[in-house]
């Protein structure tokens, strides 16, 4: 038993150095091919799952697992039974299990496999986050589309896509085959090249402008916000459990879906007011320690700011923050993900998260780069005193929570509820920041 398993991780290991050699020296449009062949053949292996259910993709730089949760959440409460594939979990009914893969939208053979069992488990929809990575390569390839959403496009993957306008035609593409409802961001800046595509039903949602569905006298709070939702069928007040202008945004996606699937505006209400959070986004973590540790898994910029601008009104005490960047990934982000921290944060430790098969000390330099820059003139981090380099991401967490008092915030982002830290070409090891934190209170509460 385990000389087998031995030999079959060595098998991986000699089947990656092959996989990235011939990343090497292929020229890319042979890679498309054979991203797109693979796709046609797991599409047709299932038999063209989707033609039996109705696919709803969510794409967008942040907030697609959020969305995909409300609009499950709501669809569900409507009477309908609902299959999910998202970064965090898998849904099938009733039945729930955690993502392990670190992928976003999977593989084809894997993704078209689990819409077959939905299909079969006679599912009325199948909400998939749907990645530019995940379009680009074909990995959706063969999906009917019934509704596609878009959250917001920012900072993220230019490693990949290279420019910008790059990412936003890429994501462009989920829209272009006469889905029966599209829900668009209006508030975002690329907004006008989703809302030209065809459709049957087009719904756009808005905090700061005008649309056809509207967030209007917005109450903030700690644990939520209330608003007045406006539509063309009317008004009516919202009470959402989920914090932050962000979580507006995606409570409005949410919301665009469900009647653009007919479901009265009362119903989906109620959905949403009885909403629980979402695990490692926005998560509070609470073992009756004095002060408040949230994990999210916010890791591009515009995340990042999103969620420091949500918590920072309530904090009392010190804004603590833990976090990095990942590797193999958009370099360009790093010290911006810094400069967040360094703006944001009254202490702002660095540290390691997903190196993959880079440097983790080189991506920790690179964020840590930015962090000065953050700082107000004359309230600029100095680093070994409000600004720390901790290069094991344990050993980061429990200095936060040491320096933590009464009153104060500790905020660790970039991994969320995640199980694993990537440490090699697909090498991993488990990992978990929720756990590190519990371990590190319930010694504290014994002591």
């Amino acid at each position: 038993m385990i000389f087998t398993l031995i030999e079959t991780n060595k098998l991986k290991d000699k089947m990656q150095k092959i996989k990235n050699y011939l990343r090497e020296i292929l020229p890319k449009s042979v890679i498309f091919w054979t991203h797109k062949v693979r796709a046609i053949m797991a599409t047709i292996w299932y038999g063209f799952p989707t033609n039996s259910i109705k696919v709803i993709g969510v794409t967008g730089t942040n907030g697609k697992t959020t969305t995909c949760h409300i609009i499950s959440h709501i669809l569900e409460k409507a009477g309908y039974k609902i299959g999910m594939a998202t970064t965090i979990d898998f849904k099938i009914g009733d039945k729930i299990s955690q993502n392990t893969t670190k992928m976003t939208t999977l593989n084809p053979f894997i993704l078209q496999r689990k819409l077959s069992e939905m299909a079969k488990a006679k599912c009325d929809y199948a909400i998939i986050e749907t990645t530019s990575h995940a379009i680009s390569q074909y990995r959706n390839w063969g999906i009917k589309y019934h509704s596609v959403v878009l959250t917001n496009i920012t900072h993220d993957h230019l490693d990949y896509h290279k420019t910008f306008k790059s990412y936003r035609d890429i994501k462009v593409k989920l829209f272009e085959n006469n889905p029966k409802v599209s829900v668009i961001n209006r508030d975002d800046e690329s907004y006008q090249y989703f809302e030209e595509k065809d459709t049957k039903k087009k719904y756009l949602y808005t905090i700061d402008n005008r649309a056809s569905v509207m967030a209007k006298k917005i109450l903030y709070q700690s644990d939520g916000s209330l608003f007045t939702l406006v539509t063309g069928e009317g008004q009516i007040p919202i009470h959402s459990p989920l914090p932050g202008k962000f979580n507006i945004y995606n409570v409005l996606a949410g919301i665009c879906v469900g009647m653009g699937e007919n479901i009265p505006l009362e119903k989906i209400k109620e959905a949403i007011e009885n909403m629980k959070n979402v695990p490692g986004r926005m998560e509070k973590l609470d073992y009756d320690q004095d002060f408040t540790v949230i994990v999210d898994f916010a890791h591009t910029p515009d995340g990042l700011k999103q969620v420091f601008e949500t918590v920072k009104p309530a904090v009392l005490g010190k804004l603590i923050h833990v976090g990095g960047a990942t590797g193999n990934r958009d370099k360009t982000k790093r010290p911006l993900l810094g400069a967040m921290a360094g703006k944001y944060a009254d202490v702002a430790i660095v540290t390691n998260e997903d190196p993959y098969s880079e440097n983790p000390q080189a991506i920790i330099d690179a964020v840590a780069h930015g962090v000065p820059r953050g700082g107000k003139e004359g309230k600029s981090k100095v680093l070994d005193k409000n600004f720390l380099k901790i290069s094991n991401r344990k050993s980061a967490i429990l200095k936060a929570l040491r320096m933590a008092k009464k009153g104060d915030l500790v905020l660790i982002t970039g991994k969320g509820c995640e199980t694993k830290m990537a440490v090699g070409d697909d090498k991993f090891i488990p990992w978990s920041d929720k756990e590190i934190v519990k371990e590190a209170l319930y010694k504290t509460d014994k002591t």
